[in-house]
């Protein structure tokens, strides 16, 4: 086991090593706010790939259609600069918080004093499906870049589970000349984040695109002999298709977290700041579930979610920052054919929903919760996104903002 010795964290105290689980967006930004805090000690990022820390929303856009074909966000120049040790390669298995030991996937063993739970999500697999070449799931650069190799123009693909993943993987396919079979076993894209009502709006925009899409049915089996040649869907149909891509959601990886006093309830359990409930544990970006401002404690799987979280969890573990700070409405994009859909606030499929405009393309929706606006969608209307930040933060009568946004 690899011992630490104490340091000075700005003026307040002494601690010892601070390791952070998992080498993403949210454990690089980890890193980058605690020197910045002026956490000036062993700093260690460990994760279980091989690659420095990439961005992972272009996998299925950018990197899909060609344009790009490795997202590193520092060089690793960097980490050298900021003195970041890096331990790539192999994950955490256990920790024990008692003692304070991270055991990791090579074997070897890491004493820390401050631990940051970073280690994000895995895809949903579906059992049962056989071993056949051309099938993807989508999280890592290697899968993104092996489904990339699998494409052409011309060929048939079919992706199953129309969340955010599909409906952009769809698009970036559609961008490359291929025909795609969207498959979703709920009555609409995005039903489970958006509801039927806007994932409506969202079926609509990529039919007018050319998707074939097939709403409230879901794959049976795949088809074909070392290599997929067809699916069977749960309508009984049966589709030719040279490809397939599986986005049926993803799980936060806690499983290495068992035993050890982290409390996990679809997620890491947190306070407003990252507070685990385990002493000296701590947790941040899609893994964690953070007690926010609005809406409760919620895990937030979203890219500005990991940035915010990072100063906040930085300036309380250093003792810099407000310790009642806690983080606040949440947001998120995805980047559709030339839509950029984003939302503002808690938003959730029963919430009741008003669609203030529609073009027929573009759309602006605000969501209700009992008598509440607790957020808005926009699709191509980022001004009416935007603008609604202070009015969710308030816990504004949704009365209030229909009447202003009648004509």
């Amino acid at each position: 086991m690899t011992g630490a010795a104490n340091v000075t964290i700005g003026r307040v105290r002494t601690v010892q090593r601070i390791v952070i689980v998992g080498a993403g967006l949210a454990g690089l930004r980890a890193a980058e706010e605690l020197r910045q805090a002026g956490y000036d000690g062993q700093l260690v990022l460990v994760g279980g790939e091989p690659h420095l820390p990439y961005d992972r929303p272009p996998l299925s856009k950018e990197v899909m259609r060609g344009e790009r074909s490795e997202t590193t966000l520092r060089p690793r120049e960097f980490f050298d600069e900021k003195n970041i040790e890096l331990r790539l390669g192999a994950g955490a298995v256990s920790v024990d918080a008692r003692l304070r030991i991270l055991s990791l996937a090579d074997g070897t063993e890491l004493g820390y004093d401050e631990l940051v739970v970073a280690t994000g999500l895995v895809p949903r697999r579906i059992p049962g499906l056989p071993d056949l070449g051309g099938v993807h799931v989508l999280r890592s650069i290697d899968e993104s870049l092996a489904l990339r190799a699998d494409l052409a123009e011309g060929k048939r693909a079919l992706i199953v589970g129309a969340g955010f993943i599909g409906c952009e993987l769809a698009a970036s396919m559609r961008a490359g000349g291929l025909d795609v079979v969207l498959v979703e076993p709920q009555p609409t894209p995005l039903a489970s984040v958006l509801g039927e009502k806007i994932g409506g709006l969202v079926a609509r925009l990529h039919i007018g695109e050319g998707v074939d899409l097939r709403a409230g049915v879901g794959l049976t089996s795949l088809l074909g002999v070392g290599r997929v040649a067809g699916a069977v869907l749960g309508d009984g149909s049966e589709v030719k298709v040279d490809v397939v891509a599986i986005g049926v959601g993803s799980v936060p990886v806690t499983e290495w977290l068992e035993g050890s006093g982290v409390e996990v309830d679809n997620g890491v359990v947190c306070d407003g700041v990252g507070r685990t409930t385990a002493e000296h544990i701590w947790a941040i970006g899609d893994v964690a579930a953070w007690q926010l401002e609005v809406g409760g404690r919620k895990r937030v799987e979203h890219w500005s979610n990991a940035g915010e979280q990072a100063k906040i969890l930085a300036g309380a573990l250093t003792r810099t920052g407000d310790e009642n700070r806690m983080a606040q409405v949440p947001y998120f994009w995805s980047d559709q054919y030339d839509i950029k859909i984003q939302a503002l606030g808690t938003v959730a499929a029963t919430d009741e929903v008003h669609v203030i405009k529609d073009d027929g393309r573009k759309f602006l929706a605000y969501y209700e919760r009992d008598g509440m606006l607790v957020g808005v969608v926009g699709g191509g209307m980022a001004g009416g996104v935007m603008k609604m930040r202070g009015k969710i933060a308030a816990g504004t009568p949704i009365d209030e903002v229909l009447e202003a946004a009648s004509p």
